[in-house]
């Protein structure tokens, strides 16, 4: 029985009861006038002969309910609204740049799914405008460190007194920030151009198992560097899609394999296709994340190791994330601190 009086109302069934008390409330209000003119000898309504009828008191009665009925729409509508103008103040707070606003109307169905869409609307405000505020202080510090350690670099082979050694040193350091100020420009622009896009635009079938292995030879150099062993088992497969869009893949998870894999390590990498999806892994055997550092690998920025900071800019998941969303994959991570990382992609295929 509960149940029933807890069950919200439609707004058009509010609106419909509403007209209904409205109507019963001045009905009753002139009932209650007209029994007490009866009552006081006031009101005979009967007309004493045929040419007293252009006196009928029904025009005046009519007249009161009019103006009776008018009051009481005006007091009780204006209790109805009450819930829309709460949602309209809270729209202006909203505007205003209150994220913290919340709306809480109960009893009719159209409102409360109203109030319970805007409380998630300024939710997600609140969290886009955290991210937009961390994105800014962190893309600043990212950017100001490599600019201030160019600065002091050069100003001290100002000097005179130093040694040609140290003026080699001081200027592989100023390379080097400089590389890393314009992978992270590149970076965020690519971030940027690829976070306003909807949809994977100037798809075309290509050989995807051809692509990573080039990607492999690509990343020769690093992996080569730190004496890795890279185990490949890769299927052929036809993908359709855009050859930019995810050459960018396999280059920032190869990387990151790379960045945080001990020396002489192995890094094993598969491709498989069924008649639903394409499976892409890479496993390497380096140092492993926590759950905290897991939950955000996917924040622009974000970096959990502090150790291996200074060689990457946290930006290069984030972008993978955002090709896998655009190309409508997943990306799973599994991963234990010390034991290494698997990063898993599926691409699915289009069935019947």
């Amino acid at each position: 029985m509960k149940h029933i009086f807890k069950k919200r109302l439609s707004l058009a069934i509010t609106l419909v009861l509403f007209v209904f008390v409205v109507l019963v409330a001045t009905f009753g209000t002139i009932i209650i006038i007209g029994l007490l003119l009866n009552y006081f000898g006031i009101g005979d309504y009967k007309p004493k002969n045929q040419a007293e009828n252009n006196d009928n008191p029904l025009v005046g009665l009519s007249f009161i309910c009019i103006l009776i009925g008018t009051s009481l729409t005006a007091f009780l509508s204006k209790k109805a609204l009450n819930p829309i103008r709460k949602v309209i103040d809270s729209t202006h707070k909203v505007a205003a740049g209150d994220f913290s606003v919340k709306v809480d109307i109960k009893g009719i169905g159209e409102l409360e799914e109203l109030s319970e869409s805007f409380n998630k609307m300024t939710q997600e405000l609140a969290s886009i405008e955290t991210l937009r505020s961390d994105f800014i202080n962190n893309f600043s510090h990212e950017f100001k460190t490599p600019i201030m350690s160019i600065r002091g670099f050069a100003r001290l082979l100002q000097e005179n007194h130093l040694t040609a050694e140290e003026r080699h040193e001081y200027l592989n350091i100023i390379v080097s920030e400089s590389e890393r100020l314009s992978a992270l420009s590149s970076n965020v622009l690519t971030l940027a151009k690829y976070e306003n896009l909807e949809m994977v635009i100037n798809q075309a079938p290509f050989s995807l198992d051809e692509q990573i292995r080039r990607a492999i030879i690509l990343m020769e150099p690093k992996w080569s560097v730190k004496d890795l062993d890279v185990h490949i088992d890769l299927d052929e497969v036809t993908f359709l899609g855009n050859k930019e869009f995810t050459q960018q893949i396999w280059i920032n998870l190869l990387d990151n394999a790379i960045k945080f894999s001990h020396p002489g390590g192995s890094i094993n990498i598969t491709l498989t296709k069924t008649d639903s999806e394409i499976r892409f892994t890479i496993q390497d055997e380096g140092v492993g994340m926590d759950e905290a550092t897991k939950a955000h690998i996917f924040d622009k920025f974000f970096q959990g190791d502090s150790s291996h900071a200074k060689n990457g800019n946290g930006l290069g998941l984030p972008l993978v994330k955002r090709i896998v969303d655009l190309c409508n994959g997943d990306i799973f991570v599994q991963s234990e601190l010390g034991n290494g990382s698997i990063f898993t992609i599926l691409f699915y295929l289009k069935t019947g």
